[in-house]
């Protein structure tokens, strides 16, 4: 018997459909020599520290740093968790082959070995690998199943990345907690958590510490067009009116009019940070809301796997891109132009030497039905995406204009459209819920010419320096894509990708555990930091735990894992030293230092404490062997005194505590 093992009941349920297993059992389906089950995501995590050895139950600083001499992974305690996993490991011992039908990803890998491991599964596996969801591209995978051994690095670093989360999260969250925390407030630090929190805090700092200073521009206006002082900025205002009253005297003489063609490319195909950023700034979602969006478009067969960090496609995808366009039914008036010729096949767009496991985001040319709005939306971004490439550049012209006032320069710049091109994709009219066009556009100049003289009204302005701005989801995901560095050129993003920190798909779940721990809040789609985060980076003294250059070179490390090309165990053992040199560091430092709690930390641990205690009271003198539990109802106390106990405890209830 065949098993496959799926990562969700939906996938196994169109996979089932397309091996011929039609016969519903409990926890699988069966039929024409398959068996196919499934996961609900991680059935397994890594062990806590407790059950390697009980001297690691108690938060010490004795006890750090904790360094496990071999790690070991459980189940995860949920019932329902532990019954499906019974269910694939009776399957998994009488399997003659296995097939890995896991998300095609480094977590996806994961998740499915740790569970064949737990299971001891001994048969041959194979790994079906694809990146969307239709039946074209299931049967395609199933043609095309591949050795599992050959994804052995995909795997050896996503272990790697999670023993690393391990040794560093809970060394350095016990041992900040212990030495700062006042024992009564916990202190969560991450590889990645710290870091980014460090990123919005040292820009907080950076506005909070901005000291505003004026400046004066000159500016003229001649034939409705506003022209500026090639001199720049006057750094006092009695050197910007000398020069205002000297232009005052004489008219305004264009010296020089230059045009240049040029065109504008398309906008590149998403991958899952652009598409992040992207409906933030649009739509105001949040990183993790288009995360789930997106997830659900790829489940509902309409988009291609979301967990990419690429821009482009391979060269195999270029056949199959009309077939994708003429699925796009509610497109058809953008789709139509492009039936007429051959599609063109561009460097920027379809690239193997940038394309790894998976390409970029786009549509699988199934027609999508049953979205909901913001489903729709995000489809709706990246279908345009995908048409746009298709079409022509944008031809543009700018226009450069000098001019000159008694021999001070002046210099105006506009831009026209000669041919829209990919923007038609993008008009206004065509965008269901009225978005204004793509790009900044320059303004559209009148016709001067060379030598042309006539007056002209100046004016001296006065402005002030402005902070660098808070950062918003969009411009923090862009920061941990390249550790630290704001660049809006894309040639200059990809370089910076390999040092960026965290995963395209961890990224969401970064910024929301920061949300769940009060590190930050949001003003609008401002990213502020709390009191506590602020103190928090202000404890950490270790550049290791917070910067993001230096966490991007771990990340770095972990890309050459699953290229083959750096050592996983090099990259445990250097990252065992640094947990060791850290702990070392902070328990030597005696300055006395503590992070304050804060009143609402304090008053929600007060009462926390108290309705523990009542608790206790209260649950103590209902223990009584032989009654009723007094949480359930249903079985009864068997053990008092000194501990009790539900006899329905192994069913479910939690009612069991040692006073």
């Amino acid at each position: 018997m065949i098993v496959c093992i799926a990562e969700k009941p939906s996938v196994a349920r169109d996979i089932a459909g397309i091996v011929g297993a039609k016969t519903k059992k409990d926890g699988y389906y069966e039929g024409n020599g398959y068996q196919v089950t499934w996961t609900f995501g991680h059935l397994c995590t890594l062990k806590d520290p407790a059950e390697y050895t009980p001297a690691w139950k108690w938060w010490s600083l004795g006890s750090l740093p904790m360094i496990p001499p071999r790690f070991g992974i459980k189940l995860i305690g949920n019932p329902a968790h532990e019954r499906q996993f019974r269910i694939i490991e009776g399957l998994m011992k009488q399997a003659g082959e296995i097939i890995n039908c896991g998300d095609a990803g480094q977590e996806g890998e994961l998740i499915q070995r740790w569970v064949m491991q737990k299971a001891g599964a001994q048969c041959p596996v194979k790994r079906l690998w694809i990146s969307s969801l239709t039946e074209e591209a299931i049967k395609e995978g199933f043609a095309k199943l591949k050795d599992q051994s050959d994804f052995q690095p995909l795997y050896e670093a996503g272990l790697s990345r999670a023993i690393g989360d391990w040794l560093l999260g809970m060394n350095a969250t016990r041992l900040y907690t212990v030495k700062y925390g006042q024992e009564k407030q916990v202190l969560s630090i991450g590889r990645v958590q710290t870091p980014t929190l460090a990123l919005i805090v040292n820009r907080q700092l950076e506005i909070e510490n901005f000291k505003p200073e004026p400046y004066w521009e000159l500016k003229t206006v001649y034939r409705e067009t506003t022209f500026s002082a090639t001199k720049g900025r006057f750094t006092s205002k009695e050197e910007g009116m000398e020069f205002l009253e000297t232009v005052k005297q004489s008219d305004f003489t264009v010296t020089d009019v230059s045009s240049k063609r040029g065109v504008e490319y398309a906008p590149r195909l998403f991958d899952l940070t652009s598409l992040q950023v992207e409906c933030n700034r649009k739509f105001g979602y949040s990183a993790d809301d288009t995360l789930k969006l997106i997830q659900s478009l790829y489940e509902k067969k309409v988009t291609t796997y979301p967990r990419v960090d690429t821009t482009y496609l391979s060269d195999d995808m270029y056949p199959k891109c009309p077939g994708i366009l003429k699925g796009l039914k509610d497109y058809e008036a953008l789709t139509a132009p492009l039936e007429e010729a051959k599609l063109p096949k561009s460097k920027k767009v379809f690239d193997n030497a940038k394309v790894t496991d998976h390409h970029a985001i786009i549509p699988t040319g199934m027609n999508p039905q049953n979205l909901t709005d913001m489903e729709r939306r995000v489809f709706d971004r990246i279908a345009r995406r995908f048409i746009a490439i298709f079409y022509p550049d944008c031809k543009i012209s700018t226009t450069t204009v000098l001019g000159e006032v008694d021999k001070i320069g002046f210099k105006v710049t506009g831009k026209q459209i000669l041919e829209p091109g990919w923007r038609t994709v993008f008009a206004k009219e065509q965008i269901e819920d009225k978005e204004e066009k793509e790009g900044d556009e320059e303004q559209a100049l009148p016709a001067f010419t060379k030598g042309e003289s006539g007056p002209h009204l100046p004016d001296l302005n006065e402005k002030w320096t402005q902070p660098p701005k808070f950062y918003t989801e969009a411009t923090l995901l862009r920061a941990m894509e390249t550790a630290g560095k704001l660049v809006d050129n894309d040639e200059l993003r990809d370089a910076l990708k390999e040092n960026g920190i965290g995963r395209p798909s961890t990224r969401a779940a970064i910024i929301e555990t920061l949300f769940k721990r009060n590190y930050i809040r949001k003003e609008r789609k401002n990213l502020i930091a709390t009191p506590t985060g602020v103190e928090l980076i202000g404890l950490i003294r270790e550049d290791l735990l917070k910067s993001a250059e230096l966490t991007g070179i771990w990340e770095k490390k972990l890309r050459g894992i699953e290229k083959k090309t750096y050592d996983a165990h090099q990259f445990l053992e250097e990252l065992k030293v640094m947990v060791s040199e850290i702990v070392n560091s902070v328990l030597a430092d005696n300055s006395n230092r503590r992070i304050t709690l804060q009143q609402s930390t304090a008053r929600e641990l007060e009462e926390k404490t108290k309705k523990k205690k009542e608790t206790k009271a209260r649950d103590k003198d209902a223990c009584v062997v032989g009654h009723p539990c007094p949480v359930c109802g249903k079985g009864v106390i068997i053990e008092g005194k000194t501990a009790y106990g539900c006899s329905e405890w192994r069913n479910g209830c939690t009612f069991r505590k040692a006073f």
